[in-house]
């Protein structure tokens, strides 16, 4: 072959490996609302910036007829490219091509991507669409399972990690999106499970469909298993654009800043009047948080999971910041076993990545009941207390309104090692709220003025006008932000109407902080 016919067989071989398994799949899949792996990978990534890697790779199984169909690139697409400039790592699985089932061979393709990731410090993002493992070859896909697991373990903490369903992903492929550190799902499209419908009638007699199985509304709101819901593949991929805007490329780097034409000083006043006069009446946390952040722009994880807390990520004069704030719109805000384990993860993706984190608290406990306890609440809210305690990046707390037990030192307290906290006037810090405190403090009074009067009535009349007396006593000495002021655990009671300034000056402080944990291998979080 001269050089012209060598050119020639390159661009042939090329042609071959971008076809897949042809015009009529990929139309099937458009059919299913649904990208090819090459269309979602160039609409993720900056224009013309993707360049392949194993292009040419095929599989090497000779059992069931395979060795007479060996497609280029045998089903995953990978490579590197850039989303907003930065470099990035990406692998898509190719539905058309076997069902996007996982070989030995393409299990080593994106094995070779997480190691090149690891080597140069850039994040991976995986876009699934698979049917799983290849069973006609056996156990080497299960290795190329495990393969690939070992990688997201070592990844997990030094680069981002994100997983986006676009498909179907079943049994053992279930793994390595739980590993990563986000995953988004696309509605109606993709699925996650460990076992499938026809397994689980044929074991548990339980008749259940695909979507309500793992659809990407079972996992948004019900497992927590995925943190975001897309309504088609542009959207999903569009979400991840902007999730990449607010993380660094890995855990040595300081997270991707911007220019911030807010400005820094500007106050709210309507803060001033946004927390209900009535201790027990709701309000929206996310009202106070977009009030404060950069261009009232807060970019929520979990949105639809445990929505008694919120987890998400803001900017504040152009920084990345992590956010976490009780929603006392929703229960309360109260915690309970998956706000803990939420709060929980979220904080230590902060913590991993260099990312600020605020905590804007009003709390009023730990849910009670016997499904909490028996659920493990004691363990679970641990978690969060684990987490808070344990992040060395900038923390600075907010205490909006209550701030009452035990969930008063779990939602970054000071005594937890937060830098900077701080409370409105509004707040309320006690060991309890001042309805159930009465029923202690005042106990032995409320008894003699009821065995005092003799008449039922009376005496209920009496008592609920004694009783709100010591409510109000209690409130007035104790449920208030001034005597924590006092003792040093709060920095300052501040206006509403300031909180967007304080916390700006308080991230640039401490925007130098270098802070450590005692040498060990790792903690032992109560998982």
């Amino acid at each position: 072959m001269n050089l012209e016919q060598k050119l020639a067989e390159l661009k042939r071989r090329d042609a071959l490996a971008e076809a897949g398994s042809g015009e009529e799949r990929r139309t099937r899949q458009h059919k299913e609302g649904k990208m090819s792996a090459r269309e979602r990978i160039d609409f993720l990534l900056d224009e013309s910036t993707f360049e392949e890697f194993d292009k040419m790779v095929t599989h090497n199984c000779t059992d069931f007829g395979m060795e007479e169909h060996k497609p280029y690139g045998d089903g995953f697409v990978t490579g590197y490219g850039r989303i907003d400039g930065r470099l990035v790592f990406v692998f898509a699985q190719d539905f058309t091509v076997f069902g996007g089932s996982l070989s030995e061979a393409n299990a080593g393709k994106i094995v070779k991507i997480l190691d090149m990731a690891m080597k140069v410090g850039a994040p991976v993002i995986g876009l699934n669409d698979s049917g799983g493992a290849r069973i006609q070859e056996g156990v080497r896909s299960l290795a190329g399972y495990a393969d690939i697991f070992l990688r997201n373990t070592l990844a997990s903490g030094v680069i981002p990690q994100i997983s986006a369903i676009m498909g179907p992903c079943a049994g053992g492929a279930v793994y390595s999106p739980a590993i990563t550190d986000f995953v988004f799902m696309v509605d109606r499209t993709a699925y996650m499970f460990v076992t499938g419908p026809d397994v689980i009638k044929t074991v548990t007699h339980e008749e259940v469909t695909k979507e309500q199985l793992g659809g990407a509304a079972t996992h948004n709101e019900i497992s927590g298993v995925a943190h975001f819901e897309a309504q088609d593949d542009a959207e999903c991929l569009a979400m991840v654009r902007e999730l990449f805007s607010f993380v660094p490329s890995n855990n040595l780097d300081d997270p991707p800043r911007r220019g911030c034409a807010d400005p820094l000083d500007r106050a709210d006043t309507e803060l001033d009047t946004i927390v209900p006069a009535e201790s027990n009446q709701p309000y929206d946390m996310k009202d106070v948080i977009t009030r404060v952040v950069d261009d009232g722009h807060f970019f929520e994880v979990h949105e639809h999971y445990a929505r008694n807390i919120i987890v998400g990520f803001v900017r504040m004069n152009g920084r990345p910041v992590g956010v976490v704030a009780n929603q006392p719109a929703f229960l309360a805000g109260v915690l309970d076993i998956n706000a803990s384990v939420k709060g929980a993860r979220f904080v230590r993706f902060c913590d991993a990545f260099n990312i600020p984190l605020i905590t804007f608290e009003d709390v009023p406990g730990f849910l009670p009941g016997t499904v909490q306890e028996y659920g493990g609440i004691i363990r679970h809210g641990a978690k969060l207390l684990f987490a808070f305690a344990e992040a060395t990046v900038p923390k600075i707390t907010v205490i909006t309104r209550k701030a009452y037990g035990g969930a008063y030192c779990v939602m970054s307290s000071k005594h937890i090692r937060t830098d900077v906290n701080y409370a409105w006037p509004t707040a309320e810090i006690a060991v309890m709220g001042p309805e159930g405190a009465v029923n202690i403090v005042y106990k032995r009074e409320l008894d003699k003025a009821a065995s005092a009067v003799t008449s039922a009535t009376d005496k209920a009349e009496v008592m609920a006008r004694i009783r709100n007396e010591k409510i109000e006593e209690f409130r007035e000495r104790f449920a208030n932000p001034y005597i924590a002021a006092e003792r040093g655990y709060l920095d300052a009671v501040i206006q509403p109407r300031e909180t967007r300034k304080r916390l700006i000056d308080a991230i640039e402080m401490l925007q130098t902080k270098r802070d450590k944990n005692p040498p060990k291998k790792h903690g032992n979080i109560p998982l």
